[in-house]
């Protein structure tokens, strides 16, 4: 069983909306316009890009993948070992968009996150999102138990 665990957009809330609206303007003017799709392409590719990480419980490996226009993959399969660990980190983030008035707009984003770490506790890759620390916390269980690793 592979489950698909949705992590960030790339360019971020402000620049994923932006993209999608370059990209429904460039649908609509390429009627008209056959050029326009090139405004389809760039706005596909900011509006729908976004990180993930597929967890295959069966051969016990995990990747790490960039997907690009939200339908492609990229990364590479690395296998879980014995010796690695499951731990859980908050993760606080701030992005910045200006206003046309030029007024700052901040946008804080508040999550939890289940961190892979290697044997020398290095962190490796997030595994899965979670919105509270509880959550965190019986997702953390939970995860361990599936892929036989233990706890930080």
């Amino acid at each position: 069983m592979i489950t698909n665990n949705r992590l960030d957009k790339s360019f971020g809330a402000v620049g994923s909306s932006a993209g999608i609206f370059v990209f429904i303007a460039g649908l609509i003017l390429t009627c008209l316009y056959f050029s326009a799709s090139i405004l389809v392409l760039v706005g596909a590719f900011v509006g729908f890009t976004h990180s993930s990480t597929l967890v295959d419980y069966s051969r016990k490996r995990v990747k790490f993948s960039n997907n690009l226009f939200g339908i492609l993959r990229t990364g590479k399969w690395m296998p879980i070992e014995p010796s690695m660990k499951l731990g859980i980190r908050e993760l606080n983030q701030t992005q910045r968009a200006y206003s046309r008035g030029n007024r700052p707009l901040d946008i804080a984003q508040k999550d939890f996150r289940l961190m892979l770490y290697d044997p020398e506790n290095k962190e490796i890759m997030a595994i899965k999102k979670t919105e509270s620390p509880d959550a965190a916390k019986t997702e953390l269980e939970l995860e361990s138990k599936r892929l036989g690793l233990s706890c930080i």
